[in-house]
């Protein structure tokens, strides 16, 4: 796997509980510069098409075919094609270049392949048959990429709903004012009954709209993927058969819309709701927005300050390339962000820290042991935000290959109280130390308590666009 290193890069700063962590921004990098020095390079193009004729296209350098270490390729691109795939979403790769890269990657995403979560999961966003194309990098497509503006509507009596793994947060909002927020727990992971999760939403939805003299509109941020509204593909409804997810859970936001009348709703993914907060409170651009809440999400504003219909669905993204890491049960993984920056990261850090939790405690439960036990001054409980604060300084250097960033929005569960300002902490000093141009280009932001909290419901709430307002 790492053949042509003669160690493995170590990171300066090692998290505290985890010193088997590998960052991959690191070993990307010795690797394109074992390439360059070798002097046996080739160029690898990727193109990623996705809904309506949209392609992003990536282009880096492998080991010639005919190289002694071309045998690192694989590895070093697999890595990349999953990286970009979760950050941009595809249908359709068209990798250009060597062959037999080529038909590594088909293979890997093939029916019985090691990714062929990945190929069934795309193929199910974006309704077409997953495939893998291999060609020349002459023939790779450039880059034609879609933005849109969509938030930063304040005017008129709005409802802001945020859906997440373990709570839901809803705000009442008039002309950008927040009249009301109000976050409580459920468990929609846990349920396979589809009128529990519409139940839930209606009457969090309910509650609001009686601090408002009306309703004009309704936005929600959720964690998933959403196209036109529709639930394309969500762990909050994991649970839920296949024949009652098409029949309930696909088109409730729709049902929902019809049930108030059909005034304009918009529906969004959390992490994209996080990046059109953070910009609107900073009234910039290229804004990089992390939930670390159930799982992680992520999101992008770029540098019109528009969302890019991209998926940014970082929970998928390999972010340690420690291949004993541990395994994301969702897709099958090793080293997923999910695993690394939400209250999964908390629970898996939790042993080595030496804190155990009663077996019947739910995820959120045991987040907030730890959080109390931070309150109380334990060291150990520090020892877990400090280790993530590692993790999230080393990967925020990996989102900057793929990302052009201003600004990182951290929000969340995770982030709240002082867990979240260790976290920040920590991040910061890993930029400073190892990554000082990335340090002095990217400025991370920890909202205040309550925006991190219920900022994204209230962000939520100015998506839709109202007429005759």
């Amino acid at each position: 796997m790492i053949r042509w290193l003669k160690e493995i890069p170590t990171p300066e700063i090692f998290p505290t509980l985890d010193k088997s962590f590998r960052p991959p921004v690191l070993e990307n990098r010795a690797f394109r510069e074992a390439v360059i020095q070798s002097g046996q390079g080739a160029p690898l193009k990727i193109a990623l098409e996705r809904d309506d004729g949209k392609i992003s296209t990536y282009e880096t350098v492998v080991f010639d075919e005919k190289a002694d270490m071309a045998a690192a390729n694989y590895f070093y691109v697999e890595r990349l094609v999953k990286t970009l795939l979760w950050s941009r979403g595809a249908w359709k790769i068209i990798l250009g270049g060597a062959e037999s890269i080529g038909n590594y990657i088909k293979t890997a995403y093939s029916a019985d392949g090691l990714r062929a979560f990945d190929a069934n999961f795309m193929s199910k966003i974006y309704e077409k048959t997953f495939t893998v194309e291999v060609t020349s990098a002459d023939n790779v497509p450039a880059s034609r990429e879609e933005s849109a503006p969509m938030g930063g509507n304040l005017a008129g009596c709005r409802i802001g709903f945020d859906a997440g793994g373990s709570d839901m947060k809803v705000s009442a909002v008039i002309d950008g004012e927040a009249e009301f927020s109000e976050e409580k727990e459920w468990n929609p992971k846990e349920s396979d009954n589809p009128d529990y999760h519409y139940r839930k939403i209606m009457e969090a939805l309910q509650i609001a709209a009686g601090h408002l003299p009306r309703v004009d509109a309704i936005g929600v941020s959720s964690a998933g993927i959403y196209i036109k509204n529709r639930v394309m593909a969500a762990s909050l409804f994991i649970k839920v058969p296949a024949d009652l997810f098409a029949k309930k859970i696909k088109d409730i936001y729709l049902k929902i819309q019809e049930e108030f009348g059909g005034l304009p709703l918009v529906v969004a993914n959390d992490g994209d709701v996080t990046a059109l907060a953070g910009s609107m409170e900073l009234n910039d651009t290229n804004v990089l927005g992390i939930a670390m809440g159930t799982s992680e999400a992520g999101g992008y504003v770029d540098d019109k300050g528009y969302i890019t219909g991209w998926l940014n669905e970082l929970a998928f993204m390999p972010v340690d390339y420690n291949p004993a890491a541990m395994i994301d049960e969702w897709s099958g993984d090793f080293g997923c962000g999910v695993k690394y920056f939400s209250q999964d990261a908390v629970i898996k850090l939790a042993p080595a820290a030496g804190i155990s939790f009663k077996e019947e405690s739910t995820p959120a439960q045991k987040l907030q042991q730890v959080q109390e036990l931070l309150v109380r001054g334990n060291e150990e409980a520090k020892k877990i935000f400090e280790t993530i604060g590692c993790y999230l300084g080393y990967t925020l250097a990996l989102y900057a290959d793929i990302y052009k960033i201003k600004h990182v929005l951290l929000l969340g569960r995770v982030t709240s109280g002082n867990g979240g300002n260790i976290i920040y902490q920590v991040a910061e000093d890993v930029l400073k130390r190892e990554f000082p141009d990335l340090e002095s280009r990217i400025k991370i932001h920890l909202p205040d308590e309550s925006t991190r909290r219920v900022g994204q419901s209230i962000a939520a709430a100015s998506l839709p666009e109202i007429e005759n307002i």
